[in-house]
């Protein structure tokens, strides 16, 4: 049984998020890739892996190169789902900025 992958897995890990970071500038090939990190190329091929599986990466073969290519819809799931708590957090730092502004006035009433 092969695992499901989604979005949310895909951004989980760091190397992946730079691999998406490197994409979003321009297509790459797998060996331009894989320059830009210290892991081996199978590591990188495998990272790759996980992302086209996501629908984050799509692999197109040019020659003999295989390039890839961001797919930034993808992540639009991802944004959705950060984007609803925005606002609770926004409300909170509000609310303790206010916190903060009455300590600092009461404070310097006494």
């Amino acid at each position: 049984m092969s695992t499901r992958r989604d979005v949310f897995q895909a951004i989980a890990d760091p190397t992946r998020r730079q691999i998406i970071d490197l994409l979003s500038e321009e297509p790459k090939n797998l060996n331009s890739l894989a320059e830009q990190f210290d892991i081996s190329r199978p590591a990188i091929s495998q990272q790759i892996k996980i992302l086209e599986e996501c629908g984050l990466v799509e692999i197109t073969k040019k020659g003999r190169e295989r390039y890839c290519s961001i797919q930034p819809s993808q992540l639009i799931p991802a944004f959705m789902w950060i984007e609803q708590y925005k606002k609770l957090w926004e409300d909170r730092i509000d609310s303790f900025e206010s916190y903060l502004v009455k300590l600092q006035s009461e404070k310097k009433e006494k």
